[in-house]
């Protein structure tokens, strides 16, 4: 593995922006100060005038490996995100078989390892029938186990009662849940399907999915996690409401119930329909502007506590179907960091929240070892960006295997220019280098 000596960077971490250099060897950050002369680093990085941060980790993604590949696998969403300054990923278990044994869980893994230019680690899923098989998972290897409180692929809806109360009081590892209350979405859906048939337009999503079903199904999770002291975390907010079921009263690290936000929940509204239509279907939906204000100032405010993609490609022919054919998510994770650099070229946020959000609070929440902070020791998983230049999103430049992005046309206003993984120089300057794998994340529970 080379050398690598980045200096004159803008250093953004723990709250601060300091100009610095960083060298970088064996993998991890040797050595941070104002300036460092090596004269055996194998590859010098001039960062003046550029930004340098911990890689961003996302901990929703669906990369649809195995059983989906037609639509995305492992090797093009990783190789997408570490173009946009993503070095580590958490993917979810609906995929084909569902991630439901630990035997097929680890074939994820196995799958990730020969394949992932970024670092990984995968939800253990649950259903209504595999609890004894949930709760074998092991807390330091593993990011999390999922409950999907609303339909999803295949055999992945836990409506039991009795066993979301027996995975909620059983389980020593984190939580994390898809809150939407599956009854409700039932009711709705056959109002809607009666009066309008096949002819429910994108714009009606928001109203099928709407605030009653995300806000009753997040109050279930957290009552049962309060009951139980358990360690929950509740994905993709997209409401104003849910946002009073999180606290801001204390430090994160202590925080028993933690929240995320998607960057398309805090970039669309449901003005977007018209334009877009089902190309922004996603679950839960992308609602009004009043609920994307009130997720930024829940952001804003620390009652949610770290920013992710949900990531979920659907090849261009399925969604162009009709409604209740078209499938729901969309691909994000190449611009999700130029998403919130956009945000702060608005006036939005600061560079020192986007690191926080995306990095340093993602590595708090799931207990990640030695990574999401620059820090002596730590493992090099690291993002340069510049604010000097820009970033078109078209379809030449999409490394999505879907090859489609509802961002198309956008020009951001900040490019990625390096990305480093481990210690690999995995982007640099518009080539990748794949000649290392991203490593399996571990973690201090």
């Amino acid at each position: 593995m080379k050398t690598i000596l980045i200096h004159d960077a803008q250093l953004i971490n723990e709250g601060k922006i300091i100009t610095t250099a960083v060298l970088i060897r064996k993998g991890r950050i040797e050595k941070i100060a104002p300036q460092i002369s090596f004269r055996g680093a194998k590859i010098e990085i001039n960062a003046a005038g550029q930004y340098l941060m911990p890689g961003v980790i996302d901990d929703q993604v669906h990369f649809r490996e195995p059983g989906l590949t037609h639509k995305a696998d492992i090797a093009h969403e990783a190789r997408a995100g570490v173009v946009g300054g993503t070095t580590t990923f958490m993917e979810m278990p609906n995929t084909v078989p569902n991630a439901l044994t630990q035997k097929l869980l680890e074939d994820k893994y196995k799958i990730a390892k020969k394949t992932s230019l970024a670092n990984y680690s995968f939800f253990m899923g649950t259903s209504n029938d595999n609890l004894e098989e949930v709760l074998k998972t092991d807390p330091k290897s593993v990011c999390g186990i999922k409950i999907f409180m609303g339909a999803s692929t295949g055999n992945m809806l836990v409506d039991n009662e009795a066993i979301l109360e027996k995975v909620f009081s059983r389980a020593d590892m984190l939580i994390a849940t898809h809150c939407e209350h599956e009854p409700t979405i039932r009711e709705n859906s056959a109002n809607y399907k009666q009066i309008y048939g096949d002819h429910v337009k994108a714009m009606q999503h928001p109203e099928i999915r709407n605030t009653e079903v995300c806000l009753k199904s997040s109050t279930i999770a957290t009552n049962l996690a309060k009951k139980h002291n358990a360690r929950l975390h509740v994905l993709h907010i997209s409401t104003a409401e849910e946002t009073s079921l999180f606290d801001n009263t204390i430090p994160l690290a202590e925080k028993r119930i933690t929240a995320e936000a998607c960057v398309h929940h805090l970039w669309f509204s449901s003005e977007d329909y018209e334009r877009l239509g089902f190309l922004i279907k996603c679950n839960p939906a992308i609602k009004s502007a009043q609920h994307r204000q009130g997720v930024w100032k829940a952001l804003l405010d620390n009652r949610i506590d770290v920013i992710a993609t949900d990531h979920a490609p659907h090849t261009w022919e399925e969604k162009q179907q009709s409604y209740w054919s078209a499938p729901a998510g969309l691909p994000l994770i190449q611009f999700s960091l130029n998403m919130m650099l956009e945000h702060h070229y608005n006036g939005m946020i600061s560079l020192e929240q986007i690191v926080e959000k995306m990095c340093h609070n993602v590595a708090i929440c799931f207990q990640i070892e030695e990574r999401g902070f620059v820090r002596e020791g730590y493992w090099a998983d690291l993002a340069l960006f510049d604010l000097n230049r820009t970033t078109e999103v078209n379809k030449a430049g999409l490394l999505y295997k879907c090859g489609w992005s509802p961002l198309e046309g956008t020009t951001f206003h900040s490019a990625i220019t390096h990305t480093i993984v481990s210690g690999h120089l995995a982007w640099a300057d518009g080539q990748l280098d794949e000649s290392m794998q991203g490593k399996r994340l571990s973690f201090d529970r």
